[in-house]
């Protein structure tokens, strides 16, 4: 079973499958079909964060996350004594060295069985071929034309000959990224890191004024991690660690939430659930803004996930009220116990016993905007998920401080949160994950909760209206299909309310009742799931 948010990457999955390959095989296939098809999204000059359960039980976390360039610096973005996100958003400033090609190869290295050619086999026929453009492909190019227009690489893709943007309905054809993907299929990631690819990106970034090398491409290097483990009524929930915030924080927002009855609650007031829930979400988020950034580079407290830690915040929660909540909490032994040295998420996982959860991403719509000519590639802006001044927010209204600045060769911080649960006999029972920026967190939370407590179905928990809270701007956000009472039960609770389009996209797998196993693409993103 495969999930993904576009028929044609789930298509390219099932297709592994069919021919004996495995959920690891069946993903990143998948992930390198959306980075033709979803290159508003994620691609191969983007990152990912990679968590498996290979069918002899054992666990591997690969980080492919991009890094700061090495002529990077945390004043980078400081323009006339002030923070200037744009140049972190847009722009040869805004990208670090992808990460995503290097996590597949290892993917498949350590836990496939097919080659990394063959996997990029889909989505060169379809580069080559081209594709019909969709509707939200079409509004995606369209929310960002401005910008896409100031790089000739990118007009070269996404726009007529008569300067206007490419519609619904069109045949989108990439022969550059075409040969890209060929290339690395016939020479290796070398092609793309340390061979022509990295050339010329570094020389298009030394004639406009950009700091990313080839050098840096040359050093870049996939880390595996040591995944991050938690219980939640029993089960146990293993998410991603730093620089992933979301796994963290599923974690903290889960210990948060155990001392609570949360089933009963939601039977008899679902405003009071949805208002602790919402709580719980502020004070993780808190934390997060102070606490979290590159466990490389900075110290990032395990206390975090401490279940004693978490009841003396559970404690701030007032049923009746929402909180002020003026700073972050400092959990136990902070300086002494830390952890050591737009975006889509795919689900997968087969009869062997193989599950899998990638999460990839080139940050906001088309990331950095740029295409460097030739190359078919849309470059990532993630040093915009750096916190480049102090309590100044990102694209996403997300704060940070010192623990998330700037420094050469960093991961910035992500909300990435591929999770697998088991059962009470170490059996995977759902893996999950989501698109959405700093929602990707709370939709994680609210898909394992609603199935854990609520005792909701996989597709009632993802089709279910979603809510979102980040400390900073102190706001409930909803989607506009949430119930108006509980909606204004919140109100009369204290809390900010605004209504938004989409809660995010949330991508899922689990096993039924009965042992089978069903997938869930998000109805918001029209995607497939499907099985063989």
């Amino acid at each position: 079973m495969i999930a993904t948010v576009h028929p044609m990457a789930t298509d390219a999955g099932v297709e592994v499958f069919s021919k004996g390959g495995n959920a690891v095989d069946a993903a990143v296939t998948a992930a390198l079909t959306l980075g033709v098809v979803d290159g508003e999204n994620s691609g191969i000059g983007g990152g990912c964060l990679i968590l498996i359960r290979t069918a002899d039980g054992k666990f591997t976390a690969i980080d492919g996350r991009e890094t700061a360039p090495a002529a990077a610096n945390k004043n980078m973005f400081v323009r006339d004594g002030k923070p200037s996100p744009t140049a972190s958003q847009t722009g040869p400033l805004a990208s670090g060295v992808p990460g995503a090609l290097a996590a597949y190869k290892i993917a498949l290295e350590k836990c496939g069985t097919i080659t990394l050619a063959r996997a990029l086999k889909p989505g060169t026929a379809i580069a080559g071929h081209g594709f019909e453009v969709s509707a939200s492909y079409a509004a995606a190019v369209r929310s960002v034309q401005h910008n896409l227009r100031q790089f000739e690489g990118s007009r070269a893709i996404f726009f007529h000959k008569d300067g206007e943007p490419i519609a619904a309905g069109h045949r989108l054809v990439q022969k550059d990224l075409a040969n890209a993907y060929q290339q690395i299929a016939e020479h290796g990631t070398d092609w793309f890191y340390g061979g022509e690819f990295a050339k010329k990106v570094g020389d298009w970034m030394a004639t406009n004024g950009g700091i990313l090398t080839a050098a840096d491409f040359g050093a870049y290097k996939a880390k595996i991690r040591e995944p991050l483990r938690t219980t939640y009524r029993g089960y146990q929930v293993v998410g991603f660690p730093p620089p992933s915030s979301g796994g963290i924080h599923v974690a903290e927002i889960l210990n948060i939430l155990e001392p609570s009855d949360l089933g009963s609650i939601e039977k008899k007031d679902k405003v009071l659930a949805t208002h602790i829930i919402s709580e719980a979400f502020k004070l993780a988020f808190a934390d997060r803004a102070y606490w979290l950034g590159d466990a490389d580079f900075v110290s990032v407290p395990r206390g975090l996930i401490s279940k004693d830690y978490a009841k003396e915040l559970a404690a701030k929660i007032d049923p009746k009220r929402a909180t002020d909540l003026p700073t972050h909490g400092s959990p136990p032994n902070y300086s002494q116990d830390v952890f050591g040295r737009h975006t889509t998420h795919i689900a997968a996982a087969d009869a062997a016993g193989n599950w899998i959860a990638i999460t990839a991403t080139v940050n906001t719509t088309f990331g950095s905007k740029v295409v460097v000519p030739g190359t078919g590639v849309v470059l990532n802006d993630e040093m915009d998920d750096f916190s480049i001044a102090p309590g100044m927010p990102n694209a996403f209204g997300l704060v940070g401080a010192e623990n998330n600045s700037v420094a050469p060769g960093k991961r910035p911080l992500s909300s990435m949160s591929p999770t697998i649960v088991l059962d009470k006999d170490d059996k995977p029972i759902l893996t999950v994950g989501a698109a959405g920026g700093p929602k990707i967190i709370t939709q994680v939370l609210l898909t394992i909760v609603r199935m854990l407590d609520f005792q909701q179905s996989l597709s009632e928990a993802v089709t279910a209206p979603r809510f979102h809270q980040q400390w900073r701007p102190n706001c409930v956000s909803y989607e506009k299909n949430l119930s108006p009472a509980i909606v204004e039960g919140l109100r009369e609770r204290g809390h900010n309310v605004e209504v938004v389009e989409s809660g995010g996209r949330t991508q899922a797998i689990a096993v039924t009742h009965d042992g089978k196993l069903e997938g869930v693409a998000d109805p918001r993103s029209g995607g497939k799931a499907a099985g063989e």
